[in-house]
């Protein structure tokens, strides 16, 4: 149900998801340059004054995908089982945006070998944890329903 714990579980699974649009994955600096991975693109950083060098349409899309399909999923409480087929979809595709993120770092001027790994790096890890905890709260939701019908 909207009030039961995988709710909080999904939504925060959301929010980590899209933190991925604001937190740069991987930094690193060459001379008085920074440069920053984030899923909308390839940043060059002088001083304070941020410029997107490359932007990459089809990782921002996926991101916000990945996100509003936890988000929505949250409205498919009276349908436990495909709930968690759809969190279990959720689970590959952050996988694969994983992926994905890493392939697009490995753009970063210098490569990857001299690169600064950041916290965007590690949100798919925290997004896909929060979405194990939601299917453990669907399963104890099972479990609770299951028992109050052997009472009746």
């Amino acid at each position: 149900m909207i009030q039961r714990v995988q709710t909080i579980w999904l939504l925060l699974a959301a929010v980590t998801i899209s933190c991925l649009l604001f937190i740069p994955m991987v930094t690193t600096t060459a001379g008085n340059i920074e440069y920053q991975v984030l899923a909308t693109g390839l940043y060059q950083k002088i001083g304070d004054v941020s410029k997107q060098i490359e932007a990459f349409l089809p990782l921002l899309i996926g991101t916000i995908a990945v996100a509003i399909m936890s988000l929505v999923n949250i409205f498919n409480f009276k349908n436990r089982t495909n709930q968690k087929r759809v969190i279990m979809a959720n689970v590959v595709l952050i996988i694969g945006l994983s992926f994905w993120c890493s392939q697009y770092a490995k753009k970063i001027p210098g490569g990857l070998e001299t690169a600064n790994y950041n916290v965007g790096m590690f949100l798919p890890v925290i997004a896909i944890f929060f979405c194990i905890l939601a299917i453990r709260g669907i399963n104890n939701d099972e479990k609770l329903i299951r028992s109050a019908d052997r009472l009746r």
